[in-house]
């Protein structure tokens, strides 16, 4: 089959790329793509636009390369619509309550079209054709009550809980997205299967079981959910719950907890830290008591000591100090929101943390308030003068353009259009 990938050149801020060379789960994303679709494929084009599509009579796949999805997803999509035996396109129910939580927020390509929600992926058996039929795709997702808290900071019985897709899709045109599809649709949704799987099945329950008996482990962090690389290090006094992957030359100090987490590889986690729900990118350095709370980390980035992230974003090469606090709920009552398109809007969410651009640096001691952006290639020092980020950071913001020759010491790599 061929597959036929449509460019969205479309910067997202503060990163200023394409989605396509973002992160997901400790790889670009189109490379994501790739090694999912390896098994179907056996030829590769991309164009800017449909038109540009030949007119071969050749079983076709096309998608827009902003689209995140998983194997449990493509495999199906792909078997269903070769079953139907003509033209289709992915499309979901106006009542599923993953896409209407999570996904619909701050994009465009999610759309309504008549009865359904419909996105940029068509299969086709014999080349393009004019007319498609809508493909529906049920997300099973799966309600997960992560919190119980004080109701001011939830639903009226004081749970705060989340609806995660077991067959994720997205499109990513925010930086929200980015931590959708690494946490709540990517190892979070991973974990809300693992768990629908043990409710079903007394087998999977029973070799869990004896996993954890003949390993002398916790069940949660037998081999069975821990996936452990190559030439690895982790201190025997380390907590690492599944499920995790841990990618290959990986040092874990002593005392650091690691639960359902995705660490790429060359990592180093030093004594004391705390990882939940994380991912944390190649080449990545945590030292002692740094902390991870639903947050992404993309490739080469430094969180220094007694630095608290709660579902924050940080770009590749960026550097946190130390002491830094990324909030992540507001405490009036008012909406989280965030720009998209120039113009403040909904997350749709109850708490998010901030977004860190590539090639970033950012002193001590200071409090990022929620949903707030730093714009790639900015330094912030620690001053008495701003100790809290309480609006969106630009490079034209930085502190370092205000000294001698700023523009020299600190190279700008990833401007905005």
């Amino acid at each position: 089959m061929r597959k036929v990938i449509l460019r969205d050149t479309r910067k997202i801020p503060p990163f200023n790329e394409p989605a396509r060379e973002l992160s997901v789960l400790a790889k670009p994303l189109w490379l994501h793509q790739r090694d999912l679709l390896a098994r179907y494929t056996t030829e590769e084009r991309e164009v800017n636009s449909p038109e540009e599509i030949k007119p071969d009579r050749a079983e076709m796949l096309v998608y827009r390369d902003n689209l995140y999805f998983d194997a449990v997803f493509i495999d199906e999509f792909v078997r269903r619509a070769r079953a139907l035996g003509k033209a289709c396109q992915v499309a979901f129910a106006l009542d599923d309550r993953a896409i209407l939580g999570h996904a619909i927020y701050l994009q465009e390509g999610i759309r309504k079209q008549g009865q359904h929600y419909v996105a940029d992926l068509w299969y086709y058996p014999r080349g393009v054709e004019p007319y498609v039929s809508p493909l529906v795709i049920d997300t099973e997702p799966r309600e997960v009550g992560f919190y119980h808290v004080p109701t001011h900071m939830s639903n009226p019985y004081g749970d705060l809980v989340y609806d995660l897709p077991t067959k994720p899709f997205l499109s990513v045109e925010h930086w929200l997205h980015v931590l959708h599809a690494n946490v709540d649709f990517g190892i979070f949704a991973v974990g809300a299967r693992f768990e629908r799987d043990a409710e079903r099945d007394v087998g999977l329950n029973l070799r869990l079981l004896w996993r954890g008996m003949f390993e002398r482990k916790q069940v949660l962090s037998s081999s069975f959910l821990v996936k452990v690389g190559k030439n690895c290090s982790i201190d025997p006094t380390a907590t690492i719950q599944g499920p995790t992957v841990i990618g290959n030359n990986v040092s874990v100090g002593a005392g650091a907890v690691v639960g359902n987490c995705h660490i790429g590889d060359n990592v180093t986690i030093d004594q004391g830290c705390q990882l939940m729900l994380s991912v944390v990118g190649n080449g990545s350095f945590l030292p002692f008591r740094a902390a991870l709370y639903r947050s992404v980390l993309m490739e080469d980035c430094v969180v220094a000591q007694n630095s608290c992230l709660q579902m924050t974003v940080v770009g590749r090469g960026s550097f946190v100090g130390a002491g830094n606090t990324f909030t992540d709920f507001n405490l009036v009552d008012r909406p989280l929101r965030s720009y998209y398109k120039g113009a403040l809007q909904d997350t749709g969410m109850t708490a998010v943390g901030g977004a860190v651009g590539h090639n970033v640096r950012i002193g001590s001691g200071l409090i990022i308030f929620p949903a707030r952006m730093i714009d790639s290639d900015v330094i912030l020092f620690a001053t008495p003068e701003r100790r809290v980020i309480r609006k969106n950071v630009l490079w034209e913001d930085s502190d370092h353009l205000g000294l001698d020759g700023g523009q020299t010491l600190h190279p700008r790599l990833y401007p905005r259009d």
